[in-house]
């Protein structure tokens, strides 16, 4: 599979918190760094995302959004 996104990072799944709708992932992706996504439930299911599983975190740019 081919993407348009250039931001790819590798990491472990070291948290995972099911919810009705969406699921919180945690993925560390080494060096102290640990990336959360909210992706949907059905995702989680679809994709078997389970804690200690090696995933790749794919970041569009256009999504990142920040606020404080």
């Amino acid at each position: 599979m081919k993407l348009s996104a250039r931001n790819l990072f590798k990491g472990k799944v070291t948290e995972l918190k099911q919810g009705a709708v969406n699921s919180v992932v945690k993925v560390d992706i080494g060096g102290g760094n640990v990336i959360t996504s909210m992706v949907t439930l059905g995702a989680v299911e679809d994709l078997g995302i389970g804690v200690g599983d090696e995933v790749t975190v794919v970041i569009k740019s256009s999504d990142v959004m920040l606020a404080k």
